[in-house]
C-alpha cells in the first residue's frame, strides 16, 4: 500500500470537517435550519451522547454509559436541576448512541440527537475523529456542547466555535511531557526519534507539531509517513527505523494498530530503548491485549488517574473514591477516560443550573461564564472557548492487583499530582 511521504500532508483538517459534516446532514435527510421546539411538553432536560461503544476506538468508550448512569443518579437524586425560568426542577436524561467510531456515523447520529430527539445539549468525547465531526454538527444547528479527550489543536482544526466547549490538554503539553521523560535518559540514547503518526486528525497535527518541536530541541526525527487505520505489515517501517538508528519511537495510533506493529517490532528485533506512545496504550485492556512481556516498559500520557488530587463538584468525591466505585461495580481496573467522562457531567450540571432555562442561548452564555472545579481539575473556558487541564506522564509496570499497572513517572510541570513509580530504562527485551 502506498504510503504519503516525509513533508507530504495527510487528510486536511477543515475538508475532513465538512465531509463528514455533509454526510450527518445528508443522512438525517435534515433541512438546513433548526427547528424552534418546546419545552412544555417535556418534563426532563435532554442530553445526547455520542460515544465510540465499539469499533478501533471503542476503549475510549468504556466508561461512558457508567458514566451517564452515575452522573443521571447523583444529579437526579432530589430531583434534578432547578430550572428558574419554569419553577421546578427538571431531571435530566442521557441518550447515548454508538458512532460505531467512524466520523461520518458520529455525524450522523448527533444530527439525529439534534433534529429527532431535540436535545438541549449535547456532550462528546474520545478523539478528534469523535469530538470533531459531533461539534461540527452543534456549530451548524446551534446546540450547547460539551467536548473532551481529543488534544486542542486538532479540535481547533474544526473551530472557530461558538458552541462548542472544550475541555483538555495541547500539543505543547504533551510534547513537554515525552521529553520530559525522555531528557531523564538523553545522555544514554542516540535521540533519534522513530514517528508513527496514521492519517487521520491525530495523526497529522502530531507529526507536523512533534517534529518541529523535537528537531528544535535536538532530536532527530525518522518519519515513515501517514498510514491508514488496520495496516497489517508495518516491515517497511521497521526496516526504516532500524536502519536510521532509532532508539526512541513515539506515535499516536489506535490501539489495533499498535499492536500489529508492536508485535512485528519484536518479532523483527527492533526494540527501542523508550516507546512512548499516545492514543494506544492508554487502557488497561488495550495493554492487556498486547499480550506476554510487550506491555513492560511501554510510556504514554496521562491525564486522569487515582492519584490526581481533584474532586467532584456534584458530590465532593475524590478521584480515588470513583475509581474505587468503578471497580466495585465493573471488576475491572479503572482506566483513564473515567474521569473526563464523569466530569462532562458535572459542567453540565453547573452550566444549566446556573443558565436557569433551557434556552439554548442562556446556556451557551452560562457555558462562557464556566469557572468550576471538577473531578479533572479547574475548568474556565477561554476566548477560544477551550480550557486546559493538567498532564503527566507515566509507564506500565507489572501489577499486583491487576497484570500490569500504569505508574506516574513524570509530574514537573504539576507537582500536585504525585509520582507513583520509577521509569523502567531500557525496554527489556
Amino acid at each position: 500500500m502506498e504510503k504519503k511521504k516525509i513533508g507530504q500532508k495527510g487528510v486536511t483538517r477543515r475538508d475532513f470537517i465538512k465531509t463528514v459534516a455533509a454526510a450527518g446532514v445528508a443522512a438525517a435527510g435534515a433541512p438546513l435550519l433548526l427547528p424552534k421546539t418546546s419545552h412544555a411538553a417535556r418534563d426532563y432536560i435532554l442530553i445526547g451522547h455520542p460515544t465510540p461503544a465499539t469499533g478501533p476506538i471503542a476503549a475510549f468508550g468504556e466508561t461512558s454509559k457508567y458514566a451517564d448512569k452515575l452522573a443521571e443518579q447523583e444529579i437526579n437524586k432530589d430531583g434534578g436541576i432547578f430550572i428558574k425560568k419554569l419553577g421546578k426542577k427538571l431531571p435530566i436524561k442521557v441518550k447515548s448512541v454508538d458512532t460505531e467510531s467512524n466520523p461520518t456515523k458520529a455525524a450522523q447520529v448527533a444530527s439525529k440527537l439534534i433534529l429527532q430527539d431535540k436535545v438541549d445539549m449535547m456532550i462528546v468525547l474520545h478523539t478528534p475523529d469523535t469530538v470533531n465531526p459531533v461539534d461540527a454538527m452543534c456549530e451548524r444547528y446551534e446546540v450547547p456542547c460539551i467536548s473532551s479527550v481529543a488534544p486542542i489543536e486538532p479540535w481547533l482544526t474544526g473551530g472557530p466555535y461558538k458552541w462548542s466547549f472544550h475541555y483538555f490538554w495541547g500539543l505543547g503539553d504533551i510534547i513537554t511531557v515525552f521529553t520530559g521523560m525522555w531528557n531523564e535518559f538523553a545522555k544514554d540514547t542516540n535521540k533519534v526519534v522513530g514517528g508513527f503518526w496514521p492519517n487521520d486528525p491525530d495523526g497529522a497535527v502530531w507529526a507536523q507539531e512533534f517534529t518541529k518541536k523535537l528537531n528544535s530541541m535536538g532530536y532527530r526525527v525518522v518519519d515513515v509517513g501517514r498510514f491508514p487505520y488496520g495496516m497489517q505489515d508495518f516491515s517497511s517501517f521497521i526496516s526504516t527505523w532500524k536502519k536510521e538508528k532509532v532508539e526512541i519511537l513515539t506515535g499516536v495510533p489506535i490501539p489495533p494498530d499498535w499492536a500489529t506493529c508492536w508485535r512485528q517490532c519484536h518479532q523483527q528485533g527492533f526494540i527501542p530503548k523508550i516507546a512512548t506512545i499516545g492514543k494506544a496504550i492508554l487502557f488497561p485492556g488495550a495493554v492487556n491485549a498486547l499480550g506476554g512481556n510487550l506491555p513492560n516498559g511501554l510510556s504514554s500520557e496521562i491525564w486522569w488517574t487515582p492519584w490526581h488530587p481533584f474532586k467532584s463538584s456534584l458530590n465532593g468525591m475524590s478521584c480515588k473514591e470513583l475509581a474505587a466505585l468503578w471497580t466495585k461495580d465493573t471488576k475491572r481496573e479503572w482506566t483513564q477516560p473515567l474521569g473526563f467522562d464523569y466530569a462532562a457531567f458535572e459542567i453540565a450540571a453547573n452550566v444549566l443550573k446556573r443558565a436557569g432555562s433551557l434556552d439554548k442561548k442562556k446556556i451557551r452564555e452560562s457555558l462562557v461564564q464556566t469557572d468550576l472545579n471538577t473531578v479533572v481539575g479547574p475548568i474556565k473556558f477561554n476566548k477560544k472557548n477551550y480550557a486546559l487541564t493538567p498532564l503527566v506522564g507515566g509507564q506500565w509496570a507489572k501489577g499486583t492487583k491487576w497484570p500490569w499497572d500504569l505508574q506516574i513517572t513524570y509530574n514537573k510541570e504539576h507537582t500536585n499530582i504525585p509520582i507513583t513509580g520509577d521509569m523502567i530504562f531500557p525496554i527489556p527485551r
